[in-house]
């Protein structure tokens, strides 16, 4: 089954992306900041929301985790 149909998975790819693009953002803010607009404006909205929103973004992967282990 893809990652788009299943919903735990779906959350997970989201998460992962929030958490990749604020670290990429962090180690090297133009590959970031250069994309405010269009598709890969996306990336410039993960990283924003995993700057702003840091610690419920790690209550959150702390949660996909335990859920993963215990499933």
């Amino acid at each position: 089954m893809s990652a788009l149909f299943n919903f735990q998975s779906l959350l997970l790819v989201i998460l992962l992306l929030i958490c990749t693009c604020t670290y990429i953002r962090a180690v090297a803010p133009r590959l970031i900041d250069s994309n405010k607009q269009g598709f890969l404006g996306i990336f410039f909205m993960s990283a924003r929301i995993g700057e702003r929103l840091s610690p419920y973004v790690a209550l959150a992967c702390i949660a996909m985790a335990v859920r993963m282990i215990l499933s």
